[in-house]
């Protein structure tokens, strides 16, 4: 594995992993009234064409973390919708 396949682990891992801590926080408040739902459907919209673009390159870490990013991403939207009041 190269040094710039490893970085690629690495970032995917950092940035699908900082979704998490926004998750908690909506689900423990129940509100997600201060998330934007045009920045969740932009986010969710540029994860799944990453997802895609891996897929047609095969390239397993642009895969795995976009295919991670993307649910957790899709979790965040219907938090803001159930509780964006």
């Amino acid at each position: 594995m190269s040094g710039s396949e490893i970085l690629g682990w690495i970032a995917g891992a950092f940035v699908t992993c900082s979704l998490i801590p926004q998750l908690i926080r909506v689900f423990k408040l129940k509100s997600a009234r201060e998330i934007s739902l045009l920045f969740n459907t932009l986010l969710l919209l540029g994860v799944l064409m990453w997802l895609g673009y891996g897929i047609a390159l095969r390239l397993l870490p642009v895969i795995l973390w976009n295919a991670m990013g993307a649910i957790l991403v899709g979790t965040l939207l219907y938090a803001k919708l159930r509780f964006g009041r």
